[in-house]
């Protein structure tokens, strides 16, 4: 009889465990959510709209190189938008030799730019891509190449082993014959060899 008891209780319980079974849920499903095409993105701005951006600032300051008859020449940071007055007062004013009228002290900086303050008497440095004249060759010879189709007598003159004749020369054949192909070309002006061609080339340009 209590074997029978014991067949009865496990039965019971087994079908007490399969009912508990078949009525619980399943667990739910793990799902990232998916943007939709239309939807916003996350910083909440209207699709397609523009990401927004903090304004950049202009810069506060701009660096000049103030050189010349200066109490302090060297590099300094000036006002944005200030002055060749300011960067001359940054660098202590000009000293008793300075030329002030060469300079245009209203003239607004840009960054990295050089002020030269001459001194008085000093003629201002030349400007890269000009051809020099005869009083800025003294001493020494052109700053630059001199341009055969535009040079003047005395910037020719000024050229090593050039003088007056074979200025005249250079000349009168560039009024017959017009403007220069080449530098070589100058081996057709009389009085102008291989050597003087040479000594030449490097000085001049056309």
């Amino acid at each position: 009889m209590a074997a029978g008891g014991s067949v009865v209780a496990v039965a019971v319980l087994v079908v007490v465990g399969m009912a508990f079974l078949g009525s619980a849920s399943p667990a739910p499903k793990l799902t990232l959510p998916r943007a939709d095409a239309g939807s916003a993105p996350v910083d909440g701005s209207p699709p397609g709209a523009p990401k927004s951006s903090l304004p950049v600032a202009p810069p506060v300051t701009v660096t000049v190189h103030v050189a010349g008859q200066v109490a302090s020449p060297g590099v300094y940071a000036v006002p944005s938008g200030g002055r060749v007055t300011d960067a001359v007062i940054a660098a202590g004013g000009t000293s008793p030799e300075a030329d002030v009228e060469q300079l245009n002290l209203a003239a607004r900086l840009s960054d990295g730019e050089r002020i030269y303050v001459p001194r008085k008497g000093e003629a201002p440095p030349p400007v890269a891509g000009t051809v020099p004249t005869s009083s800025s060759a003294k001493g020494g010879g052109p700053a630059g190449p001199v341009d055969l189709n535009t040079a003047t007598a005395e910037q020719l003159e000024a050229l090593p082993g050039v003088g007056p004749a074979t200025s005249r020369a250079i000349l009168a054949y560039r009024s017959s014959h017009g403007r220069f192909r080449s530098v070589t070309e100058l081996l057709e002006v009389p009085g102008i060899g291989p050597a003087k061609l040479e000594a030449l080339r490097p000085m001049v340009r056309v």
